[in-house]
């Protein structure tokens, strides 16, 4: 019999987790309890009529055998069967009948939705395109889950049975009511977690500075209004004022949330105990837990779970501080996600200081279920929650995060550092959270795709956090600096240049009014210098003026302290025409937020590059929003079940993966559209002269040799090729070179000159795909000229991936050439980036050269690595 495959885990929208996986020949008798115990009412809705035999049939048929012309996927709650969706191939190519039966008890809680999402990506995975289903048109609970699905859906009604046509497209439209189901289920799954009725501290010790007894010292002094228990076999019936028991099984609830401070060797006895009293959610402090079991006794129990290995959570909302920081947060705006504890209490610390403070915060230490994602999704229901704060050094489902962030990120700022950067840095993060870190071009890429603001480090964090908390955001990147010393204000003007941004030039009427405004010697067109013996008034005034100015986006104000005036309050009570960001020359911190007109906060630096850099960052993010959404079009037909074939032949002939051969290289190409140059394949020189004779004109011959990746270094590829002579003495050449490694040859059309360019992906192993861009040909390499962005492209993403690369002038007509056919490349980027997401077994494709001319672009040579990947759906609504 064969085993039941491990289930995946996934919401439904009450926030409860139930179990999907394929139903084998062993869950018969479930599948049976489930038929059988269907109301007539709900048999009759899904089998058209009812008969003593339909529990004994139908469980006969869905359990049989797995095979490749139909599925079948069971929900399972707690260990019972509440639902199953299944699929079969009819006669018609890629085309499958669905059907949905649900538990009586279990309806209007999305089982029948969530198993048609899982079918759906299951089916795509396997070639299909397109599902039909019959049901009867009372059935208003089946013809909603079709018709919310956000798949399009074609019906007809033949005698009152509705016949319906579900087009597996997969597209923007799909993605988004998939990632809004999981947004709602994913809130109400966190809401004991962080909005608790009731806490347990388990491992409340009776010292005092005991890591759990700091955290129930936390949750007293914040004021938390719900219940409060304490868990110490040892610590009588009482412990710091609130009721203790011996153990989770005593309490006199099952607690909304439970936090756990016990040795290692205790966690996997006290969570199954916790799961049996019915707890809810559980934060686990412990760290040294590699290969626990604890992740699969929380999935049994439906706990959400945060830790192990962290620092604790915090809600301001509801007072709630499960932490063990020396110092409570001030209830704010900032929401907080991070993986290194220490680091996120030194972060709620600067915002409390900051006066921008926290709404909730989580530290996710080993990320055993609950991550960066989750919270996303909570901040995006959390009205408290203006500002996301993210230290992340690895990232579990990079493509959801993506995906998340840029649609939270039009609505708040959300902000990073983008850690591990260096080769030192990189091993730490690796070793410190378990998990593979992210290399710092595929962040950076991830981060400028999703409107993330990333920063260099935590100061730089805060300083841009102060400006955007505190001001509003810049129209646009022009500076108007105003000092109180030239010399400052000189150095501030070259650190707006370093940062992207642009020295302002104030107005004639502007410069006029200075004029007559500041003392002899001042400088009024900017920088403007008011020189020293400026008073706190005119100083104001002058900041009222310049922000007035229609030139000007932003106004940094650099003052330094003299004898002769303090300039310190009236550096922050002017200039609120425009954002504004002050430089105290001196001031003991970085950063701090100084009192401004109107409850405002002014932003003050302790140097102006500090001040510089969080403008321009500003300017960066309203750029961002700004900037239109780009869609994934329609690339028309793509022929993806031929590519699967090729994939799975070539995984058949060397499990442990390999190149593709050039000829399964090109049909991979052409299938998704890509145009490549006109080819035959040859296995004998004669085989080759015949294919000159129709391909016309000079050729190419290149060897195919089985693991022979760089062609040109190796002598196998020979070039501009005329003739009977030529082809048979090159093709004599490379049996010479290769012997009987070679496997015949490529001949290929001579391709017409153009622009080389490099068009390819790379599978990274933390994010998935990565689109490449950059110049081609054989000095690839030494050029180094290349630009990244991760899948799934949009339109403006495979723009922008064409103009980022420093050798873009030369595609666009450089000194009189004429431009080349952009879009056509932009075209095949995107095809690249489908091709990618649909296959997830490709582990690198490198199309190079490409060669690009006013008349379109041609592949010439292609190489397609394939790995043995288990397939992976990142939309596909699932725990971690």
């Amino acid at each position: 019999m064969v085993e039941p495959a491990a289930p995946v885990y996934a919401l439904l929208t009450d926030g409860t987790a139930v179990a999907i996986r394929e139903v084998l020949p062993g869950d018969l008798d479930a599948v049976h309890k489930l038929h059988r115990d269907m109301s007539p009412e709900n048999l009759y809705l899904r089998f058209f009529g009812i008969s003593p035999r339909i529990a004994d049939e139908v469980a006969a048929r869905l359990c049989r055998e797995p095979g490749p012309d139909h599925a079948v996927l069971g929900a399972w709650l707690a260990g019972e069967l509440i639902g199953v969706g299944e699929y079969d191939r009819t006669a018609t190519a890629g085309e499958a009948e669905i059907a949905l039966a649900v538990a009586d008890r279990m309806h209007n809680r999305g089982v029948g939705t969530l198993l048609l999402e899982h079918l759906v990506s299951l089916a795509r995975s396997r070639g299909l395109v397109a599902f039909r289903a019959e049901t009867l048109a009372q059935n208003v609970a089946m013809s909603r889950v079709f018709a919310c699905a956000g798949l399009p859906v074609d019906r007809r009604t033949v005698n009152g049975v509705v016949e319906v046509t579900i087009p597996l497209t997969g597209d923007g439209t799909y993605l988004d009511a998939v990632a809004e189901r999981e947004r709602l289920a994913d809130v109400e799954s966190l809401r004991h977690l962080l909005c608790p009725a009731s806490v347990a501290v388990v491992g409340a010790g009776r010292r005092a500075g005991s890591v759990g007894r700091a955290i129930l010292r936390n949750l007293l002094a914040g004021g938390f209004g719900g219940r409060v228990y304490a868990v110490n076999p040892n610590a009588g019936r009482e412990l710091a004022g609130v009721p203790c028991f011996p153990s989770v099984s005593a309490l006199p609830e099952g607690p909304d949330l439970a936090v756990i401070a016990t040795p290692p060797g205790a966690i996997t006895e006290v969570a199954e105990e916790c799961g049996r009293r019915g707890v809810r959610s559980l934060v686990v402090i412990t760290s040294g837990l590699h290969g626990s079991a604890l992740p699969g006794t929380c999935r049994r129990y439906g706990m959400r779970l945060v830790g192990p290995n962290c620092f604790g959570i915090a809600n301001t909302a509801v007072r709630l501080d499960a932490t063990f920081a020396a110092r409570a947060a001030n209830a704010g705006r900032a929401g907080v996600v991070v993986q290194s504890g220490g680091i996120g209490i030194a972060l709620r610390d600067h915002l409390s200081r900051l006066d921008i403070g926290v709404s909730t915060f989580v530290s996710t230490g080993d990320k055993y279920d609950v991550s960066s994602n989750d919270l996303l999704l909570w901040w995006e229901s959390d009205p408290a929650t203006r500002l996301g704060v993210l230290y992340l050094e690895s990232f579990g489902n990079p493509r959801k995060f993506s995906r998340t962030a840029r649609r939270l990120g039009r609505r708040m700022p959300l902000l990073t550092v983008v850690a591990g950067r260096s080769a030192a840095g990189h091993r730490a993060a690796a070793s410190h959270t378990a998990a593979a870190a992210t290399p710092a071009v595929t962040q950076e890429a991830l981060f400028q795709q999703a409107g993330v603001i990333a920063a260099a480090g935590l100061g730089e964090l805060l300083d841009t956090a102060t400006l955007l908390a505190h001001q509003p955001l810049p129209a646009g990147p022009r500076v108007a600096v105003v000092s109180n010393a030239g010399g400052a204000g000189v150095l501030a003007a070259d650190a707006c240049a370093d940062a992207g941004l642009t020295a302002a030039g104030l107005g004639d009427a502007t410069v006029r009014e200075l004029t007559g405004l500041l003392p002899p010697g001042a400088a009024c067109a900017g920088p403007v210098d008011t020189t020293a013996a400026i008073d706190p008034g005119r100083f104001t005034r002058c900041l009222d003026i310049v922000a007035a100015d229609p030139e000007v986006d932003a106004v940094i104000a650099i003052v330094v302290p003299t004898a002769a005036s303090d300039l310190v309050s009236a550096v922050t009570t002017g200039g609120t025409a425009r954002p504004l960001a002050a430089v105290v020359l001196g001031q003991d911190e970085t950063v701090r937020a100084r009192p401004g007109p109107g409850g405002r906060r002014v932003p003050s630096y302790a140097f102006p590059e500090h001040a510089a850099r969080a403008v321009a960052r500003a300017w960066s993010y309203r750029r961002w929003l700004d900037r239109p959404q780009g869609r994934e079009p329609d690339l028309g037909a793509i022929t993806a079940p031929p590519v699967a074939r090729i994939i799975q032949d070539a995984l058949a002939r060397s499990p442990e993966g390999d190149w593709l051969s050039p000829a399964d290289c090109m049909d991979v190409l052409t299938a998704y559209g890509i145009p490549v140059i006109e080819w035959r394949r040859a296995s004998s020189a004669d085989e080759a002269v015949r294919a000159v004779a129709g391909l016309y004109g000079h050729v190419a011959l290149k060897a195919h040799v089985p693991g022979l990746v760089h062609k040109s270094d190796a002598g196998a590829v020979a070039l501009d090729l005329h003739g009977e002579q030529d082809v048979r003495h090159a093709y004599t050449r490379f049996v010479h070179l290769f012997g009987d490694r070679l496997r015949g040859v490529l001949v290929q059309r001579m391709a017409r000159t153009g622009v080389e360019v490099l068009c390819g992906v790379v599978q990274e192993p933390v994010f998935g795909p990565l689109v490449v861009f950059g110049l081609g040909g054989v000095t690839t390499d030494v050029l180094g000229d290349r630009s990244v962005r991760l899948t799934p492209l949009t339109d403006l993403d495979a723009a922008e991936l064409i103009r980022s690369i420093r050798g873009a002038p030369l595609l666009f007509g450089h000194r009189g050439a004429p431009a080349v056919d952009t879009a056509a490349l932009e075209d095949t980027l995107l095809r690249l980036s489908r091709l990618a997401d649909d296959h997830p077994e490709i582990a690198e494709i490198d199309l190079n050269p490409i060669i690009a001319r006013p008349d379109g672009v041609i592949a010439v040579d292609a190489r397609i690595h394939v790995l043995p990947q288990r397939r992976w759906d990142p939309h596909l609504r699932r725990l971690r």
